[in-house]
């Protein structure tokens, strides 16, 4: 599974991406949406993979990184690799918080949060199951 060429993502229209991805998909990724807790096919996961934007397929955590954390969705204390995410900040909701988006296209994938889990990183990547799909290995 190949990511999408930039140049590719750069000409897609907002109806391209309605046609590539599933409705819930194209409400979190392209909507800045968040899929109900608990409901996501991979909060519970433990099958051994690398987890890949829905959108574009770029690598973005790999399976040894996830870990339970109780909030309702894919927990990570960690991304792949350097370049794959960026992390801005997201006042909405009357909420202080901080927004992760796919690097390579810009999706939504869900928030980082610095709240000290008892992990390498002390960070919680909160990522929506609607934002990703699992590459097993």
């Amino acid at each position: 599974m190949n990511p999408l060429d930039k140049a590719v993502i750069n000409t897609m229209s907002e109806a391209d991406w309605q046609n590539r991805l599933d409705d819930l998909s194209y409400y979190v990724l392209r909507q800045k949406g968040t899929e109900q807790a608990f409901t996501g096919l991979y909060t519970d996961t433990e099958v051994e993979g690398i987890y890949r934007c829905k959108g574009c397929h770029t690598p973005l955590f790999d399976s040894s990184a996830k870990f339970h954390s109780g909030c309702g969705w894919p927990s990570f204390d960690k991304v792949i690799g350097d370049n794959v995410v960026d992390e801005t900040l997201d006042l909405s909701h009357g909420m202080r918080r901080i927004e992760v988006t796919c690097h390579h296209c810009g999706g939504h994938l869900g928030h980082v949060f610095p709240d000290n889990y008892v992990t390498d990183t002390g960070l919680r990547y909160c990522i929506n199951s609607a934002a990703v799909v699992l590459d097993k290995t």
